[in-house]
């Protein structure tokens, strides 16, 4: 017989390790962002048109931003990738659906701030960035 101790360590570690594996970084729209910061004639970005998944809530942090806050304010938990505590280059924009997260996008600065208005997050219906450019 199996040593029960080491089997519960094994799905523990099996469930540990899933809780993100489904969180992938949305390189397209990092592209896409990239492309329209670039066209100066854009002055805000529609991040409903620009994603192709189901998503409730959406909020960016700023750099240095501490993984701390990131998780207070997501309200789950979520380990950032981006490192964002040690960078100033991007900006993190972080999609939620239901208790979950489901995409993240590391937006670069590109001489380049964004604002997100006062209520710090973006939903499906109210998804507009202005791109406010150095």
């Amino acid at each position: 017989m199996r040593n029960p101790l080491s089997l519960l360590c094994l799905l523990l570690l099996v469930l540990g390790g899933c809780s993100q594996s489904d969180v992938q970084r949305y390189k397209d729209l990092e592209n896409s962002i990239q492309s329209m910061v670039e066209d100066k004639s854009q002055s805000e970005i529609r991040v409903n048109t620009l994603t192709n998944f189901a998503w409730e809530k959406a909020y960016s942090f700023t750099p240095y931003t501490t993984q701390g806050n990131i998780e207070e304010k997501l309200g789950v938990n979520f380990k950032d990738p981006s490192n964002l505590e040690m960078r100033d280059d991007i900006y993190l924009l972080v999609f939620v659906n239901g208790d979950k997260v489901v995409q993240y996008a590391e937006i670069d600065r590109q001489k380049t701030d964004f604002s997100f208005g006062e209520k710090g997050q973006l939903t499906p219906e109210d998804d507009v960035i202005s791109i406010e450019r150095h």
